[in-house]
Protein backbone atom coordinates (compact mmCIF):
# COMPACT_ATOMS: atom_id res chain seq x y z
CA UNK A 1 0.00 0.00 0.00
CA UNK A 2 1.10 3.38 -0.85
CA UNK A 3 1.94 6.19 1.36
CA UNK A 4 -1.03 8.69 1.39
CA UNK A 5 -1.51 11.91 3.05
CA UNK A 6 -4.36 13.39 3.91
CA UNK A 7 -4.71 17.43 3.06
CA UNK A 8 -6.93 19.30 5.31
CA UNK A 9 -8.58 22.26 4.19
CA UNK A 10 -11.92 24.68 4.47
CA UNK A 11 -15.01 24.42 3.67
CA UNK A 12 -15.97 26.23 0.42
CA UNK A 13 -15.00 24.71 -3.12
CA UNK A 14 -18.22 23.76 -5.01
CA UNK A 15 -19.91 20.70 -4.23
CA UNK A 16 -18.15 20.82 -0.57
CA UNK A 17 -21.66 21.48 1.28
CA UNK A 18 -23.87 19.21 -1.11
CA UNK A 19 -21.05 16.42 -0.50
CA UNK A 20 -21.68 16.61 3.47
CA UNK A 21 -24.97 15.94 3.11
CA UNK A 22 -25.20 13.05 0.64
CA UNK A 23 -22.07 11.43 2.82
CA UNK A 24 -24.18 11.20 6.22
CA UNK A 25 -27.10 10.17 4.57
CA UNK A 26 -25.22 7.45 2.34
CA UNK A 27 -22.86 6.28 5.05
CA UNK A 28 -25.26 6.19 8.22
CA UNK A 29 -27.66 4.03 5.92
CA UNK A 30 -24.96 1.77 5.01
CA UNK A 31 -23.05 1.53 8.37
CA UNK A 32 -25.84 1.49 10.80
CA UNK A 33 -29.39 0.85 8.45
CA UNK A 34 -30.31 4.15 9.40
CA UNK A 35 -33.03 5.87 7.30
CA UNK A 36 -31.00 8.19 4.65
CA UNK A 37 -34.20 10.85 4.37
CA UNK A 38 -34.41 11.94 8.10
CA UNK A 39 -30.40 12.16 8.17
CA UNK A 40 -29.38 14.27 5.07
CA UNK A 41 -32.52 16.10 6.40
CA UNK A 42 -30.97 16.43 9.59
CA UNK A 43 -27.42 17.24 8.13
CA UNK A 44 -28.91 19.65 5.08
CA UNK A 45 -30.53 22.09 7.70
CA UNK A 46 -27.01 22.15 10.16
CA UNK A 47 -24.89 22.60 6.80
CA UNK A 48 -27.68 25.28 5.35
CA UNK A 49 -27.82 27.19 8.46
CA UNK A 50 -23.97 27.25 8.47
CA UNK A 51 -24.35 28.74 4.52
CA UNK A 52 -26.41 31.30 5.58
CA UNK A 53 -25.27 32.76 8.46
CA UNK A 54 -21.56 31.68 8.86
CA UNK A 55 -19.48 34.30 10.94
CA UNK A 56 -15.96 33.64 9.43
CA UNK A 57 -14.56 34.55 13.05
CA UNK A 58 -16.20 32.52 15.22
CA UNK A 59 -17.21 29.16 12.72
CA UNK A 60 -15.58 27.61 10.28
CA UNK A 61 -15.54 24.00 8.68
CA UNK A 62 -13.01 21.89 6.82
CA UNK A 63 -13.03 19.30 4.21
CA UNK A 64 -9.93 16.17 4.13
CA UNK A 65 -9.36 14.66 0.52
CA UNK A 66 -7.46 11.55 0.38
CA UNK A 67 -5.81 11.39 -3.62
CA UNK A 68 -8.18 14.73 -4.41
CA UNK A 69 -11.40 12.60 -3.44
CA UNK A 70 -13.34 14.23 -0.11
CA UNK A 71 -13.15 11.09 2.57
CA UNK A 72 -13.94 13.12 5.80
CA UNK A 73 -15.70 16.51 7.62
CA UNK A 74 -16.21 18.21 10.42
CA UNK A 75 -17.78 22.00 11.24
CA UNK A 76 -17.47 24.31 14.06
CA UNK A 77 -20.28 26.77 15.01
CA UNK A 78 -21.16 29.17 17.32
CA UNK A 79 -24.00 28.04 20.19
CA UNK A 80 -23.34 31.33 22.20
CA UNK A 81 -21.06 33.51 22.82
CA UNK A 82 -18.76 31.46 25.09
CA UNK A 83 -19.61 27.64 23.65
CA UNK A 84 -19.13 26.49 19.94
CA UNK A 85 -20.90 23.32 19.25
CA UNK A 86 -18.52 20.35 17.39
CA UNK A 87 -20.73 19.46 14.28
CA UNK A 88 -20.94 16.80 11.24
CA UNK A 89 -17.59 14.63 11.70
CA UNK A 90 -17.79 11.93 9.06
CA UNK A 91 -14.67 10.28 7.77
CA UNK A 92 -15.04 7.65 4.93
CA UNK A 93 -14.70 4.16 6.17
CA UNK A 94 -12.13 3.58 2.94
CA UNK A 95 -10.25 6.77 4.79
CA UNK A 96 -9.89 4.93 7.50
CA UNK A 97 -6.49 4.35 9.59
CA UNK A 98 -5.13 7.84 8.72
CA UNK A 99 -6.42 9.65 11.44
CA UNK A 100 -8.13 11.54 9.88
CA UNK A 101 -11.33 11.86 12.80
CA UNK A 102 -8.67 12.64 15.25
CA UNK A 103 -6.74 15.13 12.94
CA UNK A 104 -10.22 16.82 11.80
CA UNK A 105 -11.26 17.13 16.13
CA UNK A 106 -7.92 18.60 16.51
CA UNK A 107 -8.39 21.43 13.79
CA UNK A 108 -12.16 22.11 15.30
CA UNK A 109 -10.69 22.25 19.03
CA UNK A 110 -7.66 24.50 17.80
CA UNK A 111 -10.47 26.91 15.75
CA UNK A 112 -12.60 26.95 18.83
CA UNK A 113 -9.97 28.20 21.22
CA UNK A 114 -8.41 30.72 18.88
CA UNK A 115 -11.75 32.42 18.41
CA UNK A 116 -12.14 32.96 22.04
CA UNK A 117 -14.65 29.96 22.99
CA UNK A 118 -14.48 28.75 26.68
CA UNK A 119 -16.29 25.06 25.81
CA UNK A 120 -16.70 22.78 22.71
CA UNK A 121 -20.21 20.28 23.31
CA UNK A 122 -21.02 18.12 20.70
CA UNK A 123 -24.28 15.93 20.05
CA UNK A 124 -23.83 12.53 19.12
CA UNK A 125 -25.35 8.75 19.44
CA UNK A 126 -24.33 5.56 21.51
CA UNK A 127 -24.15 3.53 18.47
CA UNK A 128 -21.41 5.99 16.97
CA UNK A 129 -18.54 3.63 19.02
CA UNK A 130 -15.19 4.97 17.05
CA UNK A 131 -15.91 9.03 16.97
CA UNK A 132 -16.94 8.41 20.93
CA UNK A 133 -13.02 6.78 21.59
CA UNK A 134 -11.91 10.68 19.41
CA UNK A 135 -14.01 12.62 21.56
CA UNK A 136 -13.10 10.44 25.07
CA UNK A 137 -9.18 11.12 23.74
CA UNK A 138 -9.66 14.70 22.98
CA UNK A 139 -10.93 15.15 26.56
CA UNK A 140 -14.26 15.19 26.09
CA UNK A 141 -16.48 13.81 29.13
CA UNK A 142 -20.26 12.63 28.65
CA UNK A 143 -22.72 14.90 30.11
CA UNK A 144 -26.11 13.69 29.06
CA UNK A 145 -27.61 10.65 27.71
CA UNK A 146 -31.09 10.42 26.09
CA UNK A 147 -33.33 7.88 24.75
CA UNK A 148 -34.82 9.24 21.19
CA UNK A 149 -36.37 7.79 18.08
CA UNK A 150 -34.84 9.40 14.60
CA UNK A 151 -33.68 7.83 11.53
CA UNK A 152 -35.89 5.35 11.17
CA UNK A 153 -34.09 3.39 15.03
CA UNK A 154 -34.43 3.73 18.76
CA UNK A 155 -30.97 4.76 19.96
CA UNK A 156 -29.14 6.81 23.18
CA UNK A 157 -28.32 10.36 22.29
CA UNK A 158 -25.37 11.29 24.17
CA UNK A 159 -23.69 15.28 24.74
CA UNK A 160 -20.44 15.85 25.02
CA UNK A 161 -18.45 18.60 26.34
CA UNK A 162 -15.02 19.77 27.00
CA UNK A 163 -13.52 23.03 28.80
CA UNK A 164 -11.37 24.79 26.03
Amino acid sequence: MQNREAVMRSVGEPGDLGWVVQAHGEQYAAEYGWDAMSMEGLTARIVGDFAAAQDPAREAGWIAELDGRRVGCVFCVSEDDTTAKLRLLLVDPAARGHRLGTRLVDQCLEFARSAGYRRMRLWTNQPLASARRIYLAAGFRLVQEQPHRDFGVEILGQVYELDL
